[in-house]
């Protein structure tokens, strides 16, 4: 009696249809997912610049610290110039979506010292002024200041508070991000 070393198994396997009704569910459930994956991707677009927006305020207010000089974050253009009040962005919106830099004042003369590049996908919104950070103690010219993180083009699954945020400027200079609409209760 000979014995087969690789004995073939009968019956054990996926049968065509059984293969296809899985694909057909695997394809069924990515679909339904995709919008979830769409609003989290654009909820963490949306963190990530607020974020950024802090980290380039906390920057500025050391520098203005360390250096004992006048330090201005500003809206950019193209070619990294300072935009005026007001000034739509080259992209025609009236925002800070163009992207932002850190400015040193000294002697009449602006250096940059950092800069940030726009992200077209998230609105930021808030007053159209420079905001500058003066030594010795490295406070925000003017009064509190906010600005509001949103998507730009917010679909079904992006409205509503809980996609925004809000990064709060004190008139010390400290900055804070806080989740929600700047009008929203906090």
């Amino acid at each position: 009696m000979k014995m087969n070393a690789f004995p073939v198994p009968h019956g054990d396997g996926f049968t065509l249809v059984e293969t296809l009704v899985v694909i057909a569910l695997l394809t069924v459930l990515a679909v339904l997912a995709t919008p979830s994956f769409f609003a989290w991707r654009v909820r963490d677009q949306v963190d990530a610049r607020a974020k950024a927006l802090v980290s380039t305020l906390a920057f500025a207010r050391g520098e203005a610290l360390r250096r004992s000089a006048r330090v201005t974050v500003c809206r950019i253009d193209s070619a990294l110039h300072c935009l005026a009040a007001g000034k739509p962005c080259p992209a025609g919106t009236a925002d800070w979506s163009c992207g932002w830099a850190v400015m040193l004042e000294r002697a009449g003369r602006s250096s940059l010292l950092r800069m940030q590049p726009d992200l077209a996908a998230v609105s930021v919104t808030g007053t159209l002024t420079d905001v500058a950070f003066t030594p010795p103690a490295g406070q925000v010219i003017g009064s509190f200041r906010s600005f509001e993180f949103a998507p730009r083009s917010p679909s079904a699954a992006t409205r509503g508070d809980r996609w925004r945020r809000c990064v709060r400027i004190a008139a010390g200079g400290r900055a804070r991000v806080i989740e929600g609409a700047c009008g929203a209760s906090s």
